[in-house]
């Protein structure tokens, strides 16, 4: 559902291999006085793995498992489930052959998996990498029932807003830090003739992803856990801060490409077209993968195309991150050695080379990455430690958080179009918040 960063260059990946893939120590000589090489720990060991990516991020994430296979001798092969990872592997676990490891899309499949008792709780070894290299809110969120089955081991960073650096300047226009500053700058950029904001709110998810941002934001960490696991409800006075916040963007015509009515006409990634290959309007607020559409728009990153981080609309800067979880379905020692392997800081250091990816790893140094614009998305999320959070709408039941035309994508888009009734909105959403938990 969510789209997959694609933003930095190939490097580094020879110097990581050979790192990753050094021989071993050697046996002792063997008759006639020559030596052998020691037999690698899983050898003739054969590991399926079972994920969503295709193309560059497929064949980067096989570069990450041959430096595994050189380091242990297992031989590891790839499937891809494509987008409905669900559909492909449902059929497989009740047919009972499922992929020794799925890497899932969201963390609500690890509950629905843990629920049909497919997964194999993680080892201690593979539990002690977590525990050396990644916040408890990562292992809770990859846990069911006190069983920890998931690592995180990959992350799309949301929080932020991405802008044209020519508009801002005919505007007279800085990036901003704080919301009443984006308010400020919004309509700065409005009476310059240009319309700040191009709205991806066709795109309901895009709508979610401003929520949250302004929720963490607002509301802080312990309140957007909460209501991520609808402990309180949608018609707490929290959730009524954030959408008043939310409201004084697009609750002004000129605010938005279009008026709100060519905002929920506007898909992602058309959005961000609109900003960089059309020069029609000055920000999109997405995550990094907006990278990627505006160099397909003809804007070079670090110049025409900037960002900068979702300005704090309370006491907390928000850092809300997506992310992929790998499981074990089958209880294999090589499917435990390359979920061991993926957590630790050697495995994030050889992905963290290569092209579309972000750890969240804490021990995975930016110094890692090729790109300067991800070392400062990998340093931002080192630096939120305890009060990064994951994408809420993933968290919630899919038909509450991820269904076009239901749930919260369904009224985040009517609140866009009628921002005048918060209260109304917030009963709506506690209706099917309702519905959704049962």
């Amino acid at each position: 559902m969510r789209k997959s960063i694609a933003v930095v260059t190939m490097s580094g990946l020879a110097l990581a291999l050979a790192a990753c893939g050094q021989a071993e120590s050697p046996a002792p000589a063997a008759s006639g006085g020559t030596s052998a090489p020691a037999a690698k720990p899983l050898n003739g060991v054969t590991v399926e793995v079972a994920a969503k990516w295709t193309g560059s991020e497929q064949a980067n994430f096989q570069e990450v498992l041959k430096a595994f296979e050189a380091k242990t001798g297992a031989k590891v092969t790839y499937a891809s489930t494509g987008e409905d990872t669900g559909a492909y592997l449902g059929p497989r676990i009740q047919g009972g052959s499922p992929p020794d490891i799925a890497i899932l899309p969201q963390p609500g499949l690890v509950q629905q998996y843990a629920k049909e008792k497919a997964l194999k709780p993680l080892t201690p070894e593979v539990r002690k990498q977590i525990d050396d290299n990644y916040t408890p809110y990562w292992k809770e969120l990859g846990s069911a029932d006190g069983q920890v089955y998931g690592v995180l081991v990959k992350a799309a960073h949301k929080s932020l807003i991405w802008y044209r650096d020519q508009a801002f300047q005919d505007a007279g226009a800085q990036p901003p830090a704080t919301w009443d500053d984006l308010v400020k700058t919004a309509q700065t950029i409005a009476d310059s003739g240009t319309p700040p904001f191009s709205l991806c709110g066709a795109s309901g998810w895009t709508l979610t992803d401003l929520f949250e941002n302004v929720y963490l934001s607002s509301a802080g960490p312990e309140n957007y856990t909460k209501l991520s696991k609808h402990e309180i409800p949608w018609t707490d006075p929290t959730v009524t801060t954030a959408l008043k916040k939310i409201g004084q963007l697009v609750g002004k015509k000129e605010f938005l490409l279009g008026g709100p009515s060519g905002a929920l006409q506007t898909d992602f990634p058309t959005c961000v077209t609109q900003v960089y290959g059309q020069d029609k309007s000055a920000m999109v607020i997405e995550a990094d993968f907006v990278a990627t559409s505006a160099e397909q728009s003809g804007a070079k990153l670090g110049e025409e195309a900037k960002y900068f981080a979702f300005p704090k609309a309370g006491e907390t800067e928000p850092v809300v991150l997506g992310g992929d979880i790998a499981v074990a379905l089958k209880d294999s020692k090589g499917a435990m050695a390359l979920l061991e392997f993926l957590a630790s800081k050697e495995g994030g250091e050889i992905w963290a080379k290569l092209p579309g990816y972000l750890s969240p790893n804490r021990n995975v140094s930016p110094d890692n990455y090729p790109a300067e614009l991800t070392k400062k998305l990998a340093q931002t999320i080192i630096s939120a430690g305890d009060a990064v959070r994951y994408d809420m709408s993933d968290l919630a039941p899919s038909a509450f958080g991820g269904t076009e035309g239901k749930g919260e994508w369904k009224l985040l888009q009517d609140f866009v179009r009628d921002p005048s009734d918060i209260a109304s909105i917030q009963s709506r959403l506690e209706d099917e918040a309702k519905k959704a938990w049962k």
